[in-house]
């Protein structure tokens, strides 16, 4: 059975990793080169380097990623900002520029309704005319609008929406097995490429602001000294954190980026399985495991929902699953235009019964660490919060805290819908927010 068209991994390393140049992210002033290689020299106490240098580009909610947001909006209410009684039916709307900015007109009516709405205007009239701006302007179905004003609300859902047209921050991994993070940073300095370390969460990621060579080919790149990948999608290792010795399946590994963390996690230790459906991915897969050097793991083609019949006793499992990908349009344009309600409740409804599947190949011996770690790369409730409910009234399983004390809460009140309040230790990640691509995690531990 073939799952329904998901999104492409986000920790994929396939993503035009030959590219001549990355997006430097202007916002932003870096160190130079120069300075970078003087900074090498001085040791933190972690024995990493950069000390006070470090950036973290988004998984802290920035100052500067929330103020360029606002800067946004303001500039756009600047000129009606004390108007009062805001009528868009007599609006003239010629282009795509007009929609925008009676997009920026009824945020600011929306924002202080009492005082800005016409009297003649009902809410509800705004809130439509918004989706329906929004639909225009930026290009995404009725549906997938429908279904981010309910996740963000009509205000933040501007912020959202401009925030998916800019690419995100490029990051790559370090592959510890090869060698440390100054190492690396030492060598791609040297190559003329401007860069900076994540942050104090986590001590394998560098930011890339610029570039004099292509960062998908160059020498380290092949020998698999670091993996091109998101920031956010570091965090399902992290959070799983899987020792060396144990036994662990990805269920859906391919094209490896998550995988390859795990298996450097555990120190090629152990016993990694890699299993993913779909065929045609395999071939990517076993190239990121042997170019990362991950000696551990046995890659499987099978349905994951099917494994119970043939493996389990894991100590710990990552279900990084199928979905829409509603988190990661600035990468795929086409998911803003193509999605729809059918699709994100097909997916639901697979990814309840893989994270069930996922929770049956736990080892249930009371030594075992008995984790699971889910997550997607969409921000729909359904798909995320809705699938972890699932699992909490179907199976003796518990939510746990995450590693890392940054991100959103996981939503617990959607609508007329009420969810496990533990729910709430889950993490959401928005590009508006956290300058990463849109994430859901969460980790639950089995009850024996």
């Amino acid at each position: 059975m073939k799952y329904p068209p998901l999104a492409p991994r986000q920790d994929s390393d396939e993503t035009d990793s030959a590219s001549s140049s990355c997006d430097s992210d202007t916002s932003q002033t870096p160190p130079e080169p120069q300075r970078k290689r003087a900074l090498l020299d001085e040791e933190d106490e972690s024995g990493d380097v950069f000390g006070t240098e470090q950036v973290d580009i988004g998984l802290m909610e920035t100052r500067q990623s929330i103020a360029e947001a606002r800067a946004l909006q303001d500039e756009g209410l600047a000129e009606f900002r004390h108007a009062e009684h805001y009528d868009p039916r007599v609006d003239e709307v010629q282009g795509i520029n007009d929609i925008r900015l009676r997009i920026l007109r009824v945020i600011g009516t929306l924002a202080n309704f009492k005082e800005r709405r016409h009297p003649e205007v009902q809410r509800s009239y705004y809130v439509e005319l918004l989706k329906k701006d929004i639909s225009e302007a930026y290009g995404y179905s009725l549906d997938v609008v429908e279904l981010l004003i309910g996740v963000f609300g009509p205000i933040e859902l501007h912020s959202f929406v401009t925030a998916c047209e800019k690419p995100r921050p490029l990051t790559i991994r370090v592959n510890t097995l090869k060698l440390k993070r100054r190492e690396l940073a030492q060598i791609l300095i040297a190559r003329g490429v401007n860069l900076d370390p994540i942050g104090d969460w986590c001590k394998e990621g560098l930011q890339i602001f610029s570039s004099q060579v292509p960062i998908g080919a160059t020498p380290e790149y092949l020998r698999g000294c670091y993996m091109i990948q998101d920031a956010a999608s570091f965090l399902p290792p992290l959070a799983l954190r899987p020792q060396p010795g144990e036994r662990v399946l990805d269920m859906s590994a391919a094209p490896g980026g998550k995988t390859t963390h795990l298996g450097g996690l555990m120190q090629n230790s152990g016993v990694l399985v890699a299993n993913d459906l779909n065929k045609e991915r395999i071939p990517a897969l076993q190239a990121n495991l042997a170019r990362m050097g991950i000696t551990c793991a046995i890659v499987t083609n099978f349905d994951a929902r099917e494994l119970t019949k043939t493996m389990g006793g894991f100590d710990r499992i990552l279900l990084d699953a199928p979905c829409t990908g509603l988190g990661v349009v600035s990468k795929d344009a086409s998911i803003k235009a193509n999605r729809s309600f059918k699709d994100v409740q097909q997916l639901s409804n697979l990814q309840k019964e893989l994270l069930l599947a996922a929770i049956d190949l736990l080892s249930k011996t009371q030594k075992a660490p008995r984790l699971v770690c889910y997550s997607t790369c969409s921000v729909s409730i359904a798909e995320n919060e809705a699938v972890i409910n699932h699992a909490l009234r179907h199976r003796n399983v518990e939510v746990v805290d995450l590693p890392f004390g940054f991100g959103k809460p996981g939503i617990t009140r959607f609508m007329t819908a009420s969810y496990h309040p533990s729910i709430s230790k889950a993490r959401r990640f928005y590009p508006h927010i956290h300058n990463t691509h849109g994430f859901f995690i969460c980790l639950l531990r089995l009850r024996v």
